[in-house]
């Protein structure tokens, strides 16, 4: 059994360690809240984010991050997208180069712009070349934690990093499969919330089937332009961490973006919702940062930007949804 690292406790950082632990791992879990370290110690339950799920005693909860970095074979990363960054500048000096590092962070940095990896590797290379790992797919972290069959992607540039990560987290209830696109696992995992957002929309404007097949199905081609733009490979975006997560977090009620976008729909203020909210709905952020990518790279996602300006209260959804119908057409 190894020993496995896990940055950020969560709802979904909370779900991976229970998965893992139950596997037979030891897994130490740092959490930036001192609240959660003491429900998990005390209550074995991390009652915040991840309500009603009896964690395994062989999580042991930790708010220092040098103890939870000690002798880890492997350490899983999955904080807020903003906070990867600053966490893994604090984590440096407790890395080394045997560790596979593995990001299960969605999301796109707001400031530079840069994929989870893209911001590890310029961070870890100051100190070593590291091994990283994209971990991705359609995941809502109680199903996980309660044991439903679910199945996602280990993806990295290494062979053996994403093999040991496929051999080590799966288990009866969670499948790894491995990739080694590591940009589409990303683009895929972080774009599919900002799509979520307006699948939420539509469902708060109290609109149907229709347009909501034909945003996922638009959607999914938008994701894939920015995705092989950046150099990856399209078929990619027609698995797991593409159709596969955008499938998941449009349609089912666990979403976090989605239930951003009902309420939108429904006429509240963003500011209102996000400060009823205690996790990061990480499309809300990765809305700007993809629009901004998108626009260097001369890539069109229509949905993409008029959610940027539904979030940034420029345009209300009903006309959102009308200049969409209404842009030149065109072959699909």
């Amino acid at each position: 059994m190894a020993k496995i690292a896990i940055i950020g406790a969560g709802s979904w950082g909370t779900a991976l360690a229970h998965a893992i632990a139950s596997i037979g791992h030891d897994v130490r879990l740092w959490a930036h809240e001192s609240d959660v370290v003491a429900l998990i110690r005390d209550r074995r339950e991390n009652s915040v984010f991840l309500p009603g799920i009896s964690l395994p005693e062989n999580i042991t909860p930790t708010n220092d991050l040098r103890f939870a970095l000690e002798q880890a074979e492997c350490v899983l990363t999955v904080m807020p997208s903003h906070v990867c960054h600053s966490l893994y500048e604090e984590m440096l000096p407790h890395l080394t180069p045997d560790m596979p590092l593995v990001s299960a962070t969605k999301g796109i940095d707001t400031e530079r712009h840069m994929r989870m990896s893209q911001i590890i590797h310029g961070i870890v290379e100051k100190k070593f070349t590291p091994r990283i790992v994209v971990l991705s797919g359609p995941s809502f972290a109680r199903e996980v934690a309660i044991g439903d069959p679910t199945a996602i992607v280990a993806a990295s540039e290494y062979e053996d990093a994403a093999q040991w990560v496929q051999t080590k987290f799966s288990g009866k209830k969670l499948r790894l499969y491995t990739s080694d696109d590591v940009i589409g696992v990303e683009i895929g995992g972080a774009v599919k919330n900002v799509i979520a957002i307006a699948a939420g929309v539509i469902e708060g404007l109290g609109l149907g089937y229709n347009p909501m097949a034909a945003l996922i199905t638009r959607g999914l081609a938008e994701t894939a332009r920015l995705a092989a733009a950046l150099g990856a490979r399209r078929e990619t975006l027609a698995g797991l961490a593409g159709m596969g997560d955008l499938v998941l977090t449009c349609t089912g009620a666990l979403s976090r973006n989605r239930s951003v976008g009902v309420e939108l729909g429904k006429g509240r203020r963003l500011t209102e919702i996000l400060a009823s909210m205690r996790e990061v709905a990480e499309g809300v952020k990765t809305a700007y940062a993809t629009v901004e990518l998108a626009r260097k790279l001369g890539v069109e996602m229509p949905i993409a930007e008029q959610v940027r300006r539904i979030l940034s209260d420029e345009i209300p959804p009903h006309d959102a949804i009308r200049e969409l119908m209404d842009r030149s057409l065109k072959n699909e």
